[in-house]
């Protein structure tokens, strides 16, 4: 499912990769294959703006795209599937250098576009299936976000290459729109599609098993690739969700998981069991999505949260009371906090509670000042979960900004996914990453 609508916030995942390295050997191909990649994600603060659709907060990948390989950055994004990016239409120089706003099909020797009788054209993963041109004789793709941006393009294959891993010819699209970038910035060339259709990145390279920990402040978090033992992690598994059977408003491809409560400062919240599961349509799913900032939870179940999280807070956090103000149309449980100082560090926790793990946001993660937006002498802060009514949207979505100092593991061969909460500082020191 896309993510919600973009939200004005200035913090920037950036995912440095070595991309300067020699062609391997067959044996030394092998060994890659199978062997654990482990990358530095650092954070950097940018203009709102920089990025439409997802956030302008975002992890990015470096890789090497094309023969000869050209330099591109693209969005990493666990709640798309199709990979994309956007293409230059004149051929352009060679490749290498520094990473690119485009990728230029007419200068790499295998660039191939996909033609209307292939498979990869029937695939019916996407929202919006593929289509022929009757004229090109091309497959067609088309995207779509919940913010109203749309973009299309060719559907064609290329050869990735991700930091020493073994180049892999997959299938993306070529779009001849797709995003705005400002030249305050930072260059990104597309999304690199990772959930678990048929035509993501993940499931092209055959990719069995990633994590990463997003810091919350500028060191350096980490993003690994494959399966390694980390022994000083004791995750927490919960299950991927699935139904029985197919259901119209249930993605299937998403990481999904079994919401089974909320607390608040140890309270539990409540809310019917039935509030908290997909219903006989399917909406109404729990999914983990590092293309989304923010937690968007279902009307009712974000109704119960905001209630509790104002009842403890009431007596030393005073409330915005404001009926017509709501940030982004989406988070209107709002507070007034003196200009120049930062909310009382006794918030009240939130829990959400998984089946066989959980997920605590708390401290500053827990409110967001709104840019801009003053009463009197105070700033305006907001509570960083919002109603996904408003947007609106079908799904309770977890935001990467509650990911913060969290292990996240996808394991698809067990089918669950792994949390636990760490610095990232630790866990890239632990990793033998020199930050």
């Amino acid at each position: 499912m896309p993510p919600p609508p973009a939200l004005p916030v200035c913090l920037l995942l950036l995912l440095l990769l070595l991309l300067a390295v020699p062609r391997p050997t067959a044996a030394a191909a092998a060994a890659a294959a199978t062997r654990p990649l482990l990358f530095e994600l650092r954070a950097r603060q940018v203009p709102a703006g920089a990025l439409r659709f997802h956030h302008n907060v975002s992890l990015t990948v470096s890789l090497a795209v094309g023969t000869p390989p050209q330099n591109v950055t693209m969005v990493l994004d666990t709640g798309s599937e199709l990979s994309w990016l956007l293409c230059a239409p004149g051929g352009g120089g060679g490749g290498g250098g520094r990473s690119a706003l485009s990728f230029r099909p007419r200068a790499s020797l295998t660039f191939a576009s996909v033609p209307c009788g292939s498979a990869q054209c029937r695939s019916r993963d996407l929202p919006s299936p593929p289509a022929c041109d009757g004229a090109s004789k091309q497959c067609r793709v088309s995207l779509s976000y919940a913010d109203g941006s749309s973009s299309d393009g060719a559907l064609a294959t290329e050869v990735f290459t991700v930091g020493q891993g073994p180049p892999l010819r997959a299938a993306f699209g070529c779009m001849a729109t797709a995003f705005d970038t400002s030249p305050d910035g930072v260059a990104t060339a597309g999304l690199l599609g990772m959930n678990r259709g048929a035509l993501s990145f993940v499931s092209q390279a055959s990719t069995r098993r990633f994590s990463y920990c997003i810091s919350d402040r500028d060191d350096a978090g980490v993003l690994l690739l494959g399966h390694s033992d980390l022994p000083f992690l004791p995750l927490n598994y919960t299950p991927l969700y699935q139904p029985a059977m197919p259901l119209p408003y249930f993605d299937r491809v998403a990481y999904s998981v079994q919401l089974l409560g909320i607390r608040v400062g140890g309270k539990p919240l409540p809310i019917p069991a039935s509030v908290l599961a997909p219903d006989h349509t399917g909406a109404g799913q729990t999914m983990v999505d590092s293309g989304t900032q923010f937690t968007f939870l279902l009307g009712d179940a974000y109704s119960a949260l905001k209630a509790e999280f104002s009842r403890q807070t009431k007596p030393w956090l005073p409330a915005l009371n404001d009926p017509n103000f709501a940030f982004q149309e989406a988070f209107d449980t709002c507070f007034r906090v003196p200009q120049g100082r930062a909310p009382p560090a006794r918030l009240p926790a939130v829990t959400l509670l998984f089946n066989g793990a959980q997920m605590t946001v708390a401290g500053d993660r827990l409110l967001y000042k709104v840019p801009g937006e003053r009463r009197g002498g105070d700033g305006v802060w907001c509570l960083t979960f919002g109603n996904a009514d408003m947007v609106p949207i079908t799904a309770y979505v977890i935001g990467h900004h509650h990911q913060m100092n969290v292990w996240v593991e996808y394991d698809l061969e067990r089918g669950r996914v792994g949390l636990a909460p760490i610095r990232c500082d630790v866990a890239s020191e632990r990793l033998g990453l020199m930050l």
